[in-house]
């Protein structure tokens, strides 16, 4: 008896101790990094200049402002921050819709097409982007983690105009279910995209709903709005009754309708009024990197779920040649499946390009939910080629090569926070 109780500590002890070792050896990585060292303090560098998306832009965008608001609370003082968060809030829509981006009115002009302006703020111009779906969630999300960091909840009393801030934010989430609600299939739609992108297959730049538009449901904008539902829900616990439901209904549904059992992945999307692809493709062929990272965010996918999208991630990265998984999709949509020629060819800007923005997204969910030593994996390109290039761009090409802005905040937003969940683990 007591020879079978020793075998059994033996054993415990024999299988135990390798992955201690394991996880020691890890945290000695984490710590001693060159790269985690050089990307946080670049990170710092470039968010002190300013709440632009980056370099190539002169807006303030909300879906970018969301993923980098963390970030600029080490370096800016509560107010300013609250300030541009208020800004999105004056220039709602009398929908309750939420633009995409501010600019300084002196930059645009009074007037200037495609811009909206607001008596409740003179000072700038607005535009947005109506083939998205997800300005109001990120503004929900963005009040949230601004809450989250400075622990000022003063925010939501905010008058603005005629209402305050905690109602308009109920106001944008009403917009989504009057105005971007499919009855059938209760889900919430948006024009046809790559992903998560802002950019439409059919004619022109492709960034406006208009008649061409071929709508269609897509797991990317559901995500982001279950999780403006539960920050809702969470910073102001009265909404609960109301959005609680709705959120529920909304996460049955995503699974539902979008999930491909088979399969393990997410079908790209149900269209409502006929695809703008040819009848002979296969569009689920193709794996959206993006909005999967964010359904994972969402709650939407088990621990199985999640080991099963990474290993596919990684598979598919290789197939691709592609230099990490902030891929977008793959395989791409052929040459010519959109107007706008900055989709094409294969591999190029949302289709299929590589982008930290969403890739360190998928980090942070990783490290979340107990895969760190994949989120150590898969996050060493992300951050070798901050160094290897000085600085945070928008996207890389196939072959890593930097693309767009070179100062993305949003990059650098979501680098530097996986990096501090890295260094908490410990």
């Amino acid at each position: 008896m007591k020879t079978t109780f020793f075998l059994i500590i033996l054993l415990a002890i024999t299988s135990c101790t390798p992955k201690s070792t394991q996880n020691q050896e890890l945290i000695k990585q984490i710590k001693s990094n060159e790269y985690f060292a050089f990307t946080k303090q670049k990170a710092l560098e470039i968010v002190k200049t300013g709440f632009n998306a980056g370099d190539g832009y002169g807006e303030v965008w909300i879906r970018d402002y969301n993923t980098f608001i963390e970030l600029s609370a080490e370096v800016f003082p509560d107010s300013l921050l609250k300030e541009n968060l208020l800004v999105f809030f004056r220039m709602q829509g009398d929908d309750g819709n939420i633009i995409d981006g501010f600019s300084p009115i002196e930059k645009v002009g009074k007037d200037t097409p495609d811009f909206a302006y607001s008596e409740l703020e003179p000072r700038y111009a607005a535009h947005k982007n109506t083939v998205e779906t997800d300005q109001e969630s990120s503004l929900i999300q963005a009040v949230y983690k601004y809450i989250q960091v400075t622990g000022d909840k003063t925010i939501l009393d905010e008058m603005i105009g005629d209402k305050t801030v905690a109602e308009r934010m109920e106001w944008a989430m009403e917009f989504l279910m009057n105005e971007r609600y499919n009855e059938k299939y209760g889900l919430i739609i948006g024009a046809t995209t790559a992903d998560w992108g802002d950019v439409q297959p059919e004619h022109g730049w492709g960034v406006d709903l208009d008649n061409n538009t071929h709508y269609a449901i897509d797991i990317y904008d559901n995500a982001m709005f279950i999780i403006a539902l539960n920050n809702l829900i969470e910073i102001i616990p009265s909404t609960k009754a109301k959005w609680g439901k709705i959120k529920n209904e909304i996460t049955e549904n995503c699974m539902k309708y979008l999930w491909d059992e088979k399969d393990q992945k997410f079908i790209p999307h149900i269209y409502l009024n006929g695809s703008p692809f040819p009848d002979d493709f296969n569009e689920n062929e193709i794996y959206y990197f993006g909005g999967t990272a964010i359904a994972i965010e969402a709650g939407l996918l088990n621990k199985e779920q999640i080991k099963a999208s990474i290993d596919e991630m990684v598979k598919r990265v290789k197939q691709a040649g592609a230099p990490s998984i902030g891929v977008t999709l793959y395989p791409p949509y052929p040459d010519g499946y959109f107007v706008n020629k900055i989709m094409n060819p294969e591999y190029s800007y949302q289709n299929g390009g590589d982008w930290t923005w969403f890739g360190g997204r998928m980090i942070q969910e990783l490290i979340k939910n107990g895969f760190v030593e994949e989120a150590y994996r898969e996050i060493q390109p992300m951050v070798k080629r901050v160094k290897d290039n000085d600085g945070f761009y928008e996207w890389y090409s196939v072959n890593n090569e930097p693309r767009g802005s070179g100062t993305f905040r949003g990059s650098a937003g979501v680098l530097y926070k996986a990096i501090l969940m890295f260094e908490e683990l410990e």
